[in-house]
């Protein structure tokens, strides 16, 4: 009788661990297998959001990780030919052990640059600041094709284009335009006949 007292127990702490669901303050470890420069961990803001490259703010507070890595998957296969993603989340750390840094708002830069990567907005960015904090463009950049993708709170994106060799001419100065947190960055590699 004790054992199946215990063997019950420990089946109800099981099925509680499955269903555990996500809260403002929980850092995030999220990977996907097909693009290892998506991997990173991330912070609930207090608002209950993420921001993820290429997916943008996603409403994370009161989902299950299960329930955010299905989101996620809907979220990045346009921007993969693959279309079985295999992306993984899991709570990494407790709220308290979570560094002042992390809840900051960031930016995220992916593509041919440098440095790839968040860095967190202090203050007024453009795009051109932030291209020179990730390092500059790498040498396969196609300059011509930079976008600055924007997830507005209703799920709608918004994407800017710039042609950084116009800027260099000193023309297309609109397309340096002033970056907000969660803004996504993406200077791809030039194809062959770019």
């Amino acid at each position: 009788m004790r054992i199946l007292f215990i063997l019950f127990c420990l089946c109800i702490c099981m099925s509680g661990a499955n269903a555990q669901t996500l809260k403002s303050g929980d850092n995030l470890s999220i990977s996907v297998l097909q693009d290892s420069k998506l991997d990173r961990n991330v912070v609930v803001d207090p608002s209950g959001e993420i921001a993820f490259p290429l997916a943008g703010h996603i409403r994370a507070r009161g989902l299950t990780p299960q329930a955010l890595e299905n989101i996620l998957k809907d979220k990045l296969k346009g921007n993969y030919k693959d279309d079985n993603l295999d992306v993984t989340v899991a709570v990494a750390n407790s709220p308290k052990d979570i560094p002042e840094e992390d809840l900051k708002p960031k930016i995220f830069i992916t593509g041919e640059v440098i440095r790839p990567g968040s860095y967190v907005v202090r203050q007024p960015t453009t795009l051109m600041q932030a291209i020179a904090l990730a390092g500059g463009i790498g040498p396969f950049a196609a300059k011509r094709k930079i976008q600055v993708r924007r997830r507005a709170p209703g799920g709608d994106e918004t994407i800017f284009m710039f042609d950084y060799r116009a800027y260099e001419k000193g023309d297309g100065l609109e397309g340096n335009i002033r970056l907000r947190a969660g803004d996504v960055i993406m200077v791809p590699e030039r194809g062959l006949f770019d």
